[in-house]
């Protein structure tokens, strides 16, 4: 199943998708394209590393064109779905469409690396606890904070507001936000999920994803699956310094909020959470 993409149809699959794509994997993808014979594991290795790339693969895939009766999460499968023509007008739309000055590209930086990074450790984790929604996690992880450069670009003060977000004490990053944007990056991010048809569970939490303490203290039935998802996106963004990186905090104050109630549901210990770093550290991914 590899028909190319018309013109219109990859207006729609670029609608919304609003997150540049790195320079380098551009390149990468570029050079790997014109190889005589291109090889798709590699192409969905090098796109599973961006955001921008990723969301607008599973977006089309997902689309009603194909009309899967699932959706599909994996950035592999989709690749191997769509085919090179189809992969190579979405790239080529993307570069097309993003212009990026060296400053945002630097501004960026941060998000990208934390992103592709929380995203393998989000899979290490599921792995590694027998959860086994592996692809569904890695997506969560590249996904959660994909508000973030969408705020940044919109509001000249935000990256202000998230630091001071992340360098509060009890930790209130969403009402700063709402105070001062009448949105937050949760929020955005949701619908960008939405739009991208990424897995309810994912968008579930990708809108909830600051509000842990409240999910595990109010749980209802029929939330564990949830609260799984969010328990390890919450041990991935501590892994991963997420706190560091997006927040410039010398503490992971969220973690120190809502840490105990993640392993708590996962039913590990810290001892388990220990070996859990131990083993992202084998693996080369994580930053604490």
């Amino acid at each position: 199943m590899s028909t190319g993409l018309n013109d219109e149809q990859l207006k729609r699959v670029l609608q919304g998708i609003s997150i540049p794509p790195q320079p380098q994997v551009m390149v990468d993808l570029h050079m790997e394209q014109a190889m005589p014979e291109p090889d798709m594991s590699r192409i969905a290795q090098i796109i599973s590393q961006d955001v921008g790339l990723s969301a607008a693969v599973l977006k089309f895939v997902n689309s009603a064109y194909y009309g899967l009766p699932r959706k599909i999460s994996s950035i592999q499968q989709a690749v191997m779905m769509l085919g090179i023509n189809s992969i190579s007008n979405i790239v080529n739309g993307l570069a097309v469409k993003s212009e990026l000055s060296d400053g945002a590209i630097e501004e960026l930086h941060n998000f990208w690396d934390n992103a592709m990074d929380v995203a393998s450790v989000c899979s290490s984790i599921a792995n590694q606890i027998g959860f086994k929604y592996q692809d569904e996690c890695y997506a969560l992880g590249l996904f959660h904070n994909a508000g973030v450069p969408l705020m940044m670009s919109r509001f000249d003060d935000y990256k202000n507001v998230l630091e001071q977000g992340y360098q509060t004490f009890n930790f209130e990053l969403t009402d700063l936000e709402n105070k001062a944007f009448r949105t937050n990056h949760s929020v955005v991010g949701y619908y960008l999920a939405k739009s991208w048809a990424l897995p309810k569970a994912c968008c579930y939490v990708i809108a909830h994803h600051h509000r842990a303490q409240k999910l595990f203290n109010e749980r209802i039935a029929g939330d564990s699956k949830y609260l799984t998802f969010m328990s390890i996106l919450k041990m991935a963004e501590h892994i991963s310094a997420t706190y560091k990186f997006l927040g410039k905090a010398p503490e992971d104050y969220e973690w120190q909020l809502i840490g105990h109630h993640a392993l708590e549901h996962l039913e590990l210990t810290e001892y388990d959470f220990e070996g859990i770093i131990d083993t992202c550290r084998e693996q080369g991914i994580g930053n604490m």
